[in-house]
């Protein structure tokens, strides 16, 4: 009698290698299923992974494999659907599959824990009891009177996230609490609740009706949308008008949003609007806060998630829509890692489960463009600011012919001037943080270096530090130049708290308000401060592109853009896309009500077509001059490109790996559908105390580009000097730089 086949089970697990792993079912208990994770054995450790496939045969001879060490979900947690659009994500991508999971999951559930969050978050309040002792009589229990302490502050309770911030050791005083009748477990709700409105529906206008029109004959099938709306237009009414029906039907909506910046004020109109939980996912949401929003999701228990890019891979079983906010945001793109486009993959998400996309956007980028132009998404269009709004008035400030003073030329100053006379709210852009962005000393020249990258540092007077917004790297503020000696040093160049200071001493009596990275770092700190601008507590907005995109202030009637110049002549040829995208986005805060909008940039070269299209806010025209330049050139969108990233601490191997790698290209047969680019340092070669070189890929097809891609990869993979590099594959990339 033969032998019955043994089970083999593949394994994604996290590793930088593009491969699965065998290995046999566990010695006892069940055969975990596809999508079930699992802990095994890995090297000298073991490490959670997740089961893709369970079969009979392996490459490997049985001798040689190990079994699961232990099965940690009965069922799948990640769906048969969502697990193969993750397959398909990592080899478009080229990224090994286990870290495409890996970076999927939250980050409990790659430790093992169990998904009970399902049931809401765990949280521990205070007792009757434990209300009535005093921190004072523990002494000795240092732990427990801190734990006692926060929890008398936090009266709907904390969960393991902020217990670990009070003391990392927190488990064993508090099970202590908890034996003495102190302290209590119980469950959390992690969802938004609905808020509710008295207030009457807008009424929508005819582009606005045909649109959610639209979107919602095309329910039950997949449909790609670009959905395009100057600044004002009412996009996100359409988006609610469209999720009603998805919602009135029993169907679950994704919204993806680019920024953590644009939640608070779109999640206020999700609550008053319908009268269902929602849950929200994002970088500055805790652990146990991201894991249970996600099982709500996952659960179906949560009808609508928004989140930023990683919420595209929420398992959601009754997806019926994925809208895509501000599309051509460049912080759709994930920049390190697994280097996705949450835009994109939104795209092929829709497309696997057959239900609607939408892509908004007031700019939107030339590849959603072309891809409308190609016939493959259906334009809607909103020509039109809803109400009585009417576009801005855009103006050219010559500073040719202008001074500056901090950065702000005297036209400028008196249009702040008479909007605060007016009782007016204004905005000034700038799109850097900081102070100044060098600190020089005016005798010899020198300008303070950061040591770990070709960069300069950025002067915060306020912390009176220097820092890298690159790597991250702080000094202290030097009084003499480190070359001459001399103690004539100054910082050179407007930042956002130069500009807050210099408003500050010429409007002494305005409220004035910065909203950046630095002022933000706090959890709530950006509500709050939105909370101000919108109950008229501010009177001078000054920000970078937090305040850019998705805000909408009714009292705000002046914009005035700083620096406007920067992105004009970069290195990435698509410098001049994302600078129009950005001052049509921060300009179409100004005039969205009743009152209207001005818009005045700063500008050294007021004669550049970006600018002459500004002012007729023709972006239309714009693209399609870009588009025709792009088309002769040959970059995307009528081309593809790849990008191969090395560094390394050591001067040299990265441009040598490289220039193998080049070579190594070049054995293969592509028949002319490949280009190889040269061998570069990058354009910042020393970053993060790291050199880093690259090579561009391009081809005129999408499936030369990824057939290539697929053999040259286990060249490198084999490459001797490709183990003392750093390398990464960045398919489809944003940033050349």
């Amino acid at each position: 009698m033969s032998a019955s086949p043994p089970i083999i089970i593949q394994v994604a697990v996290p590793s930088p290698l593009r491969r699965r792993f065998d290995y046999l079912p566990p010695k006892t208990g069940p055969v975990p299923q596809p999508g079930a994770r699992v802990r095994v054995p890995f090297g000298r450790r073991e490490v959670v992974g997740v089961v893709l496939q369970v079969g009979q045969h392996s490459d490997w001879p049985l001798a040689r494999l190990k079994p699961v060490s232990a099965v940690l979900d009965g069922e799948p947690i990640i769906p048969d659907d969502l697990l193969s659009f993750l397959l398909w994500a990592a080899d478009y991508y080229h990224h090994p599959v286990g870290e495409v999971i890996h970076t999927t999951l939250p980050v409990l559930l790659r430790r093992g824990q169990a998904p009970e969050s399902e049931a809401g978050l765990a949280v521990w309040q205070l007792t009757d009891s434990g209300r009535q002792q005093s921190p004072d009589t523990l002494k000795r229990a240092v732990a427990q009177r801190r734990l006692l302490q926060a929890l008398f502050g936090a009266p709907g309770g904390l969960d393991a996230d902020q217990l670990a911030a009070v003391t990392p050791a927190w488990r064993a005083p508090l099970r202590a609490m908890e034996k003495k009748g102190w302290a209590a477990r119980s469950r959390r709700d992690c969802l938004l609740p609905a808020t509710g409105s008295d207030d009457a529906l807008p009424l929508l206008n005819p582009a606005q009706q045909s649109a959610v029109a639209a979107i919602l004959a095309s329910l039950g099938g997949y449909q790609g949308f670009l959905l395009h709306g100057i600044t004002g237009s009412g996009k996100t009414e359409v988006y609610l008008h469209a999720i009603d029906q998805v919602r009135a039907e029993g169907g679950q909506a994704l919204i993806l949003v680019p920024e953590i910046g644009l939640t608070p004020q779109l999640l206020g109109r999700f609550q008053r609007r319908f009268p269902v939980t929602i849950a929200v996912l994002h970088s500055g949401m805790n652990d146990s806060e991201r894991l249970c929003a996600w099982g709500m999701a996952r659960s179906g228990k949560a009808a609508i998630v928004i989140g930023t890019r990683s919420a595209v891979f929420t398992p959601m079983p009754a997806l019926r829509l994925i809208v895509v906010d501000e599309e051509h945001d460049g912080s759709y793109k994930q920049q390190d890692g697994f280097r996705y486009s949450a835009r994109d993959l939104a795209v092929v998400r829709a497309s696997r489960e057959g239900v609607p996309v939408v892509l908004g956007s007031a700019t939107p980028s030339l590849e959603s463009l072309n891809n409308a132009r190609q016939g493959r998404y259906r334009v809607l269009e909103l020509p039109d600011r809803t109400g009585c709004a009417v576009l801005p008035r855009v103006g050219l400030l010559d500073l040719r012919k202008l001074s500056l003073h901090d950065g702000l030329s005297p036209p400028l100053v008196d249009a702040l001037r008479g909007r605060l006379a007016r009782h007016e709210q204004s905005l000034i852009f700038i799109n850097r943080r900081g102070f100044a962005p060098v600190w020089m000393c005016h005798d010899c020249g020198w300008l303070a270096p950061c040591s770990r990258c070709d960069a300069r540092m950025t002067l915060h007077k306020r912390h009176q530090r220097l820092r890298c917004h690159h790597c991250g790297s702080e000094a202290a503020v030097p009084q003499t130049c480190p070359a001459c000696a001399s103690g004539n040093l100054h910082g050179l160049g407007e930042g956002t708290e130069r500009v807050e200071e210099a408003l500050q001493k010429m409007f002494p009596a305005a409220r004035i308000e910065r909203v950046d990275r630095d002022s933000t770092r706090r959890k709530g700190a950006l509500e709050d401060k939105l909370r101000r601008i919108h109950a008229g507590e501010a009177d001078i907005l000054v920000g970078t592109q937090m305040l850019a995109k998705g805000h909408d202030f009714p009292n705000l009637t002046l914009v005035g853009v700083l620096n406007a110049d920067q992105g004009l002549f970069g290195v990435d040829f698509r410098s001049g896309e994302q600078l129009f995208q950005r001052i049509v986005q921060v300009a179409g805060r100004a005039g969205r009500a009743d009152k209207p909008g001005e818009v005045l940039i700063q500008t050294y070269h007021p004669d550049n077509p970006v600018f002459s299209a500004l002012q007729q806010h023709d972006y239309q025209g714009y693209a399609q001059y870009v588009l025709e330049e792009r088309q002769q050139a040959q970059f995307p969108p009528f081309s593809h490109f790849a990008l191969l990233r090395a560094e390394s601490p050591n001067a040299g191997i990265a441009l040598g790996f490289v220039q193998q790698a080049r070579r190594l290209g070049e054995t293969l047969t592509i028949n002319g559908q490949i280009m190889l680019g040269e061998p570069l340092a990058s354009p910042m070669e020393k970053r993060a105390g790291r050199y880093r070189a690259q090579l561009l890929v391009m081809a005129p097809q999408r499936g030369a580009l990824h057939d290539f891609l697929s053999r040259w990869l286990g060249l490198l993979e084999d490459e001797p000097v490709g183990r003392k590099v750093r390398w990464s594959l960045d398919v489809d990339p944003l940033d050349m730089y």
